[in-house]
């Protein structure tokens, strides 16, 4: 491999790097050392932005980048909260919330692959909202627990604020999902090509 093939793929190795800090994190909140597990939240959180302004800044934005980064994001925060909620920081409803919503999303992207409709998530705002939020609860939460950073009496607020948006955010997805199937181009397309009176036979059957 030459050198601007090892340059081209810094951005995915700094990815790579924030995936295998995932079971750090859970380890080191599953002992308790909620400092050391603060300070690799914070860690993983810089390089979520280092590694998108190196890859747009120099051009090495790559296909598997595009994949590997909100895979990233995913199964930090998934982790995260899955992990506190289970050493009783976090509510269970809203890891519930949390993880079903992702369930939720990877499992139509999934469907829509294997019915042959591959989809483009294009995230919306009310998800960048949702996102940014379930972050600043689990780097408010740990500063806290692990270096005494007060809170100022904002968990309550930001859990709140992550339960609605996540709501929100799941129902925003399955509209647009359920919008395209119904009205979609593509699958218009393919409805036309069906014969005849085999679009008749579907039509009376509903």
């Amino acid at each position: 491999m030459n050198r601007n093939a090892i340059a081209a793929n810094i951005p995915n190795l700094i990815t790579l790097a924030r995936i295998f800090a995932v079971p750090l994190l859970v380890w080191l909140v599953i002992h308790g050392s909620m400092a050391a597990a603060f300070w690799v939240f914070v860690a993983a959180g810089v390089s979520d932005a280092l590694d998108g302004f190196v890859a747009k800044r120099f051009g090495f934005v790559t296909k598997l980048g595009s994949y590997l980064d909100p895979i990233a994001d995913k199964a930090l925060l998934v982790s995260a909260y899955v992990t506190l909620g289970q050493a009783g920081h976090i509510s269970a409803w809203l890891v519930i919330l949390v993880v079903f919503r992702d369930i939720l999303i990877i499992g139509g992207t999934l469907l829509f692959h294997i019915l042959g409709r591959p989809v483009e998530m294009q995230p919306l705002f009310i998800s960048k909202f949702n996102t940014l939020v379930q972050i600043l609860l689990v780097a408010v939460l740990l500063g806290n627990l692990g270096v005494g950073v007060p809170h100022f009496g904002l968990l309550p607020t930001l859990g709140l604020l992550v339960g609605v948006t996540t709501v929100l955010s799941g129902l925003a997805y399955l509209g647009q999902w359920v919008f395209g199937l119904s009205v979609g181009p593509i699958w218009r397309r393919d409805q036309n090509r069906q014969p005849a009176a085999q679009r008749g036979r579907m039509e009376r059957g509903r």
